[in-house]
């Protein structure tokens, strides 16, 4: 949303509303440099407070903000809070609403501009940079902000109020109440082949020969109901990039806006894995003991002389699932791996010394070698175990990906992100988190190791999520990453936080790289970019040549972006209390480049134009200036999606929020109902559980999870009395019906276990895909010639109706 209004619940939607606005965007690549200029007009017959609300995106940042009316001129300005001077005085009530009645977690940018006379207009001007996401097609994807694009929420029209749903609703078959002019400048030494829009857009116009500039304007009215969204494509859709972006001329020698700036694209082409099958990769799971002690699997065996833990698991089907989500995360491990478990409350040290090869042999110790029980609820060594880790070495070709689960907040929480970001480039986290007082740890870590962070908000969901995830950590990765440079003789290149030891499949990484030094002639000197990585144990090597001739319009996209990026990973170790030097550098790094951190803050300057500006060390400073509410703010709202990411959606306070969430709740119930026959008619009750909304039944989860219990490492099954006891048929007549050119009875065990899975009145697809591929994989290896007649012989025995195909025969 744009604005809220007064004291937010009784001013009229139309009190002041977007007139017009004018978006320049400049693309280069996948970093974006946005230019917005919007006009307001209060139209009602009464003077109006306003707040200008603008949410931030991932991967965005606000470098300038001013407010213009014909009397006053309010500047946001960034200050070193140590030496700040002024205190913002008035009006920090509305952002303290904001703050706290937001039912929405999330950073925003916001700033009370005081009164806003009736029939006066007010200009907001606003810049941010943007890195953009990569499709999978190598499309760059740029959205235009809500609040740049108001009409996009159904409930808003621009102006977030609780009075505005019936005029929202009008506004749907109406003329738009504001005009939207869109530009967007394109820039690709690769070329810009194509710009598709979910809106009418001008021909693209190629501002060069060699089409590497391009632009292209909106035609006609903006998208009703949905983002305004742009995908740019390259004539050379290469995964691997490298472009120059030229330095401020007015900027410090050697400083970091004063030198050229390498924008290097990493996306190489990895070939998907095949599920089930053999597969490199170190997993290591950080377990707090509060979390283990309803994550035990009992030590009994449902058969007589067999003392796996996990190879058989009995209990009440009203257990919780964090029990589930150990044993299924164990159990889908792929072979080929290697894996540790860190119980971290109790002990800095992994079951074993160092990651192991998956074996059942290791595994059955592992779990063995689990405590039972925390020995101190407050004494957390998230820490301890993390600098453990980091000291043992990582076996070779194997990519490290931890799976961190927090049951609550750390105390030395600043220096476990120091630790992490430390070691970002060597591993990936994927953080769980059950309060929303460890979501912001959970974020930074996943954050800073380009991993995922998840909200753990119901039992029902966690196991679910919990293997989703694994499914993506299971993405095939480039190993052994490094980049090398060839340059004219005085210049040498710096990759600003250096390079990422694997790259997995899908993955797009955006490095910064500075320039230093000077050579003889820049204008036709060009650089080589040399990427090695291994992939399979095969060595590829690509190679990626760029004139060093700056590209760029000086708008310093890049360099602003490699700002952010910088700041990102040394505030970590600043706040952990590294030294005032490092603060020193962290605040210059802040205010050259005009983007806040946790060292600076915004100050909004309110000044008169009929006054002469002072030019003194606070440059844009009046004598008689009054500070006013601006800032960053974290809203307090509750973490109701399964991500910890921010959440940059404003939803006002009220009725309207009320109406909202109950026809959210509707469609998300006809979606669930609409889902059952798809995924089999349950006879028992279910609830809905997001992100996943499956029908589930307690009883259905605890079958499945004792039938998990029996399946070994390698992804076959026993013909063993529990497995008798999980199907529910008379043992004599199990081994009756099994085909006579069957010779190992395991593999009739596994194609019957397969069988049961696929049920028609059940639905485990969520908590088995990745188990039935290991089956599917091992059967595959075994017996392809005998799999038809077992199936057959299967079917007839569990009344199903599998089919064939089921083992891609």
């Amino acid at each position: 949303g744009s604005f809220l209004l007064g004291k937010w619940l009784y001013m009229p939607l139309n009190s002041v509303p977007l007139c017009s606005a004018v978006v320049d965007v400049a693309i280069q690549d996948y970093v974006a440099d946005v230019a917005s200029e919007l006009i307001y007009q209060n139209k009602s017959s009464m003077s109006t407070e306003v707040l200008f609300v603008f949410p931030l995106y991932p991967q965005m940042s606000i470098y300038s903000f001013q407010a213009c009316s014909e009397d006053a001129k309010v500047q946001a300005m960034l200050q070193d809070k140590a030496q700040q001077l002024h205190e913002a005085t008035g009006g920090w009530e509305n952002l303290e609403y904001l703050q706290d009645q937001s039912r929405y977690p999330g950073e925003v940018f916001a700033c009370f501009l005081g009164t806003l006379a009736s029939g006066r207009e007010l200009v907001v001007t606003l810049r941010y940079v943007q890195e953009l996401s990569r499709e999978p097609d190598g499309a760059a994807r740029f959205v235009l902000p809500r609040t740049l694009h108001p009409y996009t929420q159904l409930y808003a029209c621009g102006l977030p109020s609780t009075l505005c749903l019936l005029a929202a609703w009008n506004c749907v078959d109406s003329q738009l109440p504001y005009s939207l002019l869109l530009t967007a400048s394109l820039q690709s030494p690769r070329g810009v082949a194509n710009v598709q829009a979910n809106c009418s857009l001008t021909p693209l116009i190629y501002m060069a020969q060699d089409h590497s500039s391009a632009q292209v304007s909106l035609a006609g009215n903006p998208p009703r109901h949905h983002d305004l969204e742009l995908l740019v494509y390259f004539e050379n859709p290469s995964a691997v990039s490298a472009v120059v972006e030229k330095g401020d001329p007015g900027a410090p020698p050697g400083s970091l806006l004063g030198e050229s700036m390498v924008l290097v694209t990493l996306a190489p082409s990895i070939p998907e894995a095949v599920p089930g099958q053999r597969q490199s990769g170190e997993f290591i799971f950080l377990l707090d003991t509060t979390f283990l002690e309803h994550a035990q699997v009992p030590p009994q065996s449902m058969d007589q002389g067999i003392h796996n833990p996990l190879e058989y698991l009995s209990r009440p089907a009203c257990c919780v699932f964090p029990q589930d989500s150990l044993l299924f995360l164990l159990k889908s491990l792929p072979l080929g791996c290697y894996f540790n478990i860190y119980c971290y409350e109790t002990a800095s040290v992994g079951i074993y010394p160092q990651s192991v090869q998956y074996t059942q042999d290791n595994l059955t110790k592992a779990m063995q070698r689990i405590p039972s029980t925390s020995s101190s609820l407050d004494d957390t060594n998230l820490l301890g175990a993390l600098c453990s880790i980091y000291s043992t070495p990582r076996p070779q070709g194997h990519a490290r990906q931890l799976f961190i689960f927090m049951t609550g907040l750390p105390p030395d929480k600043e220096a476990i992100t120091a630790e992490v970001c430390r070691h970002r480039n060597s591993h990936r986290c994927f953080s769980f988190c059950f309060s929303v007082d460890s979501a912001a740890l959970a974020t930074a870590l996943a954050r800073e190791t380009e991993g995922e962070a998840t909200y753990i908000h119901s039992n029902n969901s966690m196991t679910a999520v919990v293997l989703q995830c694994l499914k993506r950590a299971l993405k095939p990765a480039a190993e052994v990453v490094s980049l090398s440079w060839t340059l004219p003789r005085g210049l040498e290149v710096e990759v600003l936080g250096g390079i990422p030891q694997s790259i997995f499949q899908g993955q797009h990484i955006l490095l910064y790289a500075q320039i230093h030094g000077k050579a003889e002639d820049m204008t036709e000197a060009k650089g080589i970019m040399t990427l090695q990585y291994s992939l399979d144990g095969k060595d590829v090597t690509h190679m990626v040549e760029f004139p060093l001739c700056s590209q760029g319009d000086g708008r310093l996209a890049g360099h602003r972006l490699a700002a952010r990026f910088l700041l990102q990973r040394l505030l970590p170790e600043a706040a952990s209390g590294s030294g005032d030097e490092l603060r020193r550098r962290v605040v210059e790094i802040s205010l050259t480049s005009g983007i806040i951190c946790s060292f600076t803050s915004y100050v909004g300057v309110h000044t008169s134009h009929r006054v002469t500006w002072y030019r003194g060390p606070l440059a844009l400073l009046a004598p008689c200036q009054s500070h006013i509410p601006c800032q960053i703010i974290e809203l307090h709202g509750s973490c109701r999606d399964s991500s910890c990411f921010p959440v940059t959606i404003w939803v006002p306070p009220g009725w309207l929020t009320a109406v909202r969430e109950s026809w959210l709740a509707l469609r998300r119930l006809t979606c669930g109902i609409a889902a059952l026959p798809q995924w089999g008619a349950c006879s028992k009750a279910f609830v809905l559980c997001s992100p996943i909304l499956i029908p589930w039944s307690t009883e259905a989860i605890a079958e499945c999870q004792k039938l998990v219990a029996l399946q070994r490492e390698d992804g076959s099954w026993a013909l063993s009395s529990g497995l008798v006891s999980v199907l529910e048929v008379d043992e004599a007549e199990i081994k009756g019906k099994m085909p006579g050119e069957i010779l190992e009875p395991s593999i009739w065990a596994t194609v019957l276990a397969v069988t049961w899975l696929h049920r028609p009145d059940k639905c485990y697809q969520d908590y088995c895909e990745l188990l039935e591929a290991k089956a599917m994989t091992w059967l595959c290896s075994q017996a392809v010639s005998q799999l038809d007649k077992c199936l057959e012989a299967a079917n007839n025995l569990l009344g199903s109706s599998m089919k064939a195909n089921i083992f891609k025969l």
